[in-house]
């Protein structure tokens, strides 16, 4: 179990949502990450969300996130627009351990948005990836950011 406090908390926004224990480790300036937290709402679920460039997971968290993706550090290793070429992170003779060292000490590059739920844990790109471990339905119609139509108005992926 991942020993976070704010994994077993969900709060209620508005009548229609429901608790359900999500967790999503969000960067709100990413459309990605923004849309998977749009789809979570649009099942009526308002997230637990950590804000991860701000409050990034500690090590057993982190350890334990990858171990329930089923992936290794690598595999959520953020290369755009982070420190990744300069750290010299892209040489495969790097460790995990030594990747997991970089991801703590430089959250950004924690590919994002990581979405917990009772049904997994799963790196969400692109955005609609969340609906493969959400246990609610979409309750309508749903458009990315960019305008791709994801959800019509039945709730049913297009």
């Amino acid at each position: 179990m991942i020993h976070d406090q704010s994994l077993n908390e969900s709060s209620v926004e508005s009548p229609k949502a429901v608790t359900v224990a999500v967790t999503i480790y969000h960067n709100p300036a990413c459309a990605t990450s923004r849309n998977t937290l749009a789809l979570i709402r649009n099942a009526g679920i308002e997230p637990t969300i950590i804000e991860y460039l701000k409050t990034p997971p500690a090590r057993p968290v982190l350890r334990e996130l990858l171990e329930r993706m089923n992936t290794r550090p690598r595999d959520i290793l953020r290369e755009k627009g982070t420190p990744c070429a300069e750290l010299g992170l892209a040489s495969p003779d790097l460790s995990d351990e030594q990747l997991i060292e970089a991801l703590l000490a430089h959250p950004i590059l924690i590919n994002r948005p990581i979405v917990v739920t009772p049904l997994g844990v799963k790196l969400c790109r692109p955005s609609e990836a969340v609906l493969d471990i959400l246990p609610l339905p979409q309750l309508g119609a749903f458009t990315k950011e960019d305008g791709e139509r994801v959800i019509d108005e039945r709730g049913k992926r297009v």
